[in-house]
């Protein structure tokens, strides 16, 4: 019986999918951790999770006091 993917995947699947769509473009900010949380209805620890992925994956880069935004794409 297939499972459910984990909800912070689902979340990092969906903005890495807007930033390879172009939908999100490199240099834009992306909503805040309590923002993202709010909007899929997770808790904040899940929120988190999936963006440490998306940072893993190089898709997005973190600006201390700043926010966090769309990686430039290397070969782009």
């Amino acid at each position: 019986m297939p499972t459910a993917p984990a909800p912070y995947k689902v979340i990092a699947n969906d903005f890495a999918a807007k930033i390879k769509s172009g939908e999100l473009k490199p240099g834009d900010k992306l909503p805040s951790t309590r923002q993202i949380a709010d909007q899929y209805e997770v808790s904040m620890n899940t929120a988190y999770r999936a963006m440490s992925l998306l940072h893993d994956r190089e898709l997005i880069t973190g600006q201390p006091g700043r926010g966090t935004y769309v990686a430039e794409q290397p070969g782009r």
